[in-house]
């Protein structure tokens, strides 16, 4: 069916216009509690958010829906993503939801939905929600006796710290380690640096004073120069990234060299092929993940799955095929064995605990692969279909022509902004450049 509300990661916009708005976050609210609804016991929803000012309009709106068919709602105000989809699990709830753009500029708002797993809904949940919404609701509306109630959980923080901190073996400390830290102004302004300061790391935070507008603001993973700064500023010997909702991470070395998810799934993948931890011998990745990855990887005997763009690809090729290491290139790392979605924090400490076994720096950790020579451009467009026109497919086609037996073309439309993204991939750096320098102008002229 067509597509109205969700797209590629919950529901995402403008903050106060469609479809972010009051009236229909209470009736995805509404929607939701109904479609959850099964059994006859009293049933749950936990929320949480981010730091964006229009999360508590959201907020109030998805209170008044879930209430108003007899849900009894659960508030944990600024917390992580991966930390509302556990605690959706921890506290037996029926559905979770995190408000949040996650990487966007304040301006943007979402709605992300979680099962009572913890895992993010199916096309065909998002569809009965789609359906409902659309749909007079009114007999749905509990009586009086059957409303909900809210209220807000305390100690939420201090779970999730404990949560993050036990996917660590109980002896490993990171005293002498000090790491800059920057928690993009978002959710994880609190939780991350309390969890590595727990753990013994000397913890220089930035990013760490949200004011409602500004976070993700040249802060966070997508723009990681500020971490770079700091790391030689403070002669740190890791910064660490988060975005605004911390369900991804980027890593700078102590040199202040950035170490993107490809890396990371690269350490991470070994280290735990070498302990005996990985379930297959192998990962999943995105089409985005750069061929060296794959190259390096096999080497030591362990394979690369590829998924089109987008985490909850990587969720599910992982579940079909029982792997429990997975994630994307800008950070979003999933490792089942913890969590059911990225977790920038846990994918930090696993990193963490390589570099305080090996007592090696982290460049020399991290650098597991040289990478292919890889470009990626963002062209933005008004409206319409840009990739459906005669001039843009001549020229994608084209590229694929001078790249065939040398490199690799990816283009694709955004799932969560009206982008382009053109990522051209090969052993030649100048024809890469020079095929996503061609087509990028190409869109450019018609958006």
């Amino acid at each position: 069916m067509s597509r109205k509300y969700f797209g590629t990661d919950g529901i995402r916009g403008l903050a106060n216009s469609f479809p972010i708005t009051p009236e229909i976050a209470l009736k995805v609210g509404m929607a939701a509690g109904i479609a959850f609804r099964r059994g006859t016991h009293r049933h749950r929803v936990v929320i949480g958010k981010d730091t964006r000012l229009s999360g508590y309009m959201i907020e109030s709106a998805m209170v008044a829906g879930f209430t108003s068919v007899g849900m009894d709602v659960f508030l944990l105000g600024p917390m992580p993503t991966p930390a509302v989809a556990m605690l959706t699990r921890s506290l037996r709830c029926d559905l979770g939801v995190m408000i949040s753009a996650s990487h966007n500029a304040y301006q943007d708002n979402g709605i992300k939905l979680f099962d009572p797993e913890g895992y993010k809904l199916t096309n065909s949940a998002e569809e009965q929600i789609e359906t409902l919404i659309e749909s007079d609701l009114t007999e749905y509306l509990a009586d009086s006796v059957a409303l909900g109630r809210a209220k807000r959980i305390e100690g939420v923080h201090a779970r999730y710290i404990e949560f993050a901190k036990r996917t660590l073996p109980r002896e490993l400390r990171l005293d002498g380690l000090r790491v800059a830290l920057d928690c993009a102004n978002g959710a994880a302004y609190r939780v991350a640096p309390d969890a590595l300061w727990e753990l013994g790391a000397e913890v220089v935070s930035i990013g760490d004073e949200p004011n409602g507008f500004n976070i993700n603001k040249e802060c966070g993973s997508t723009a990681p120069d500020a971490l770079c700064r700091k790391v030689h500023e403070v002669r740190a010997d890791i910064g660490i990234a988060l975005d605004g909702d911390a369900d991804r991470v980027i890593i700078a070395d102590e040199q202040g060299r950035i170490v993107d998810g490809d890396q990371l799934m690269a350490v991470v993948a070994q280290s735990w092929h070498e302990d005996g931890r990985l379930s297959r011998p192998g990962i999943v990745a995105t089409v985005m993940s750069n061929y060296g990855l794959e190259r390096y990887l096999s080497n030591v005997g362990l394979e690369v799955v590829r998924t089109p763009v987008g985490d909850r690809h990587v969720i599910e090729a992982m579940r079909d095929g029982g792997y429990n290491v997975g994630g994307e290139q800008s950070g979003h790392i999933i490792l089942s064995d913890y969590a059911t979605t990225g977790d920038g924090l846990v994918s930090a400490l696993q990193l963490l605990a390589v570099v305080a076994r090996s007592d090696k720096p982290v460049s020399e950790v991290c650098h597991r692969f040289e990478p292919l020579p890889q470009l990626l451009r963002n062209v933005r467009y008004k409206n319409g279909k840009p990739l459906e026109r005669k001039e843009v497919k001549q020229a994608i086609e084209e590229g694929e022509s001078r790249l065939a037996g040398a490199g690799r073309l990816v283009i694709r439309p955004s799932g969560t902004e009206p982008v382009i993204r053109v990522m051209a991939e090969g052993e030649d750096s100048r024809l890469v450049e020079s095929v996503v320098a061609d087509i990028v102008s190409v869109l450019e002229g018609t958006a």
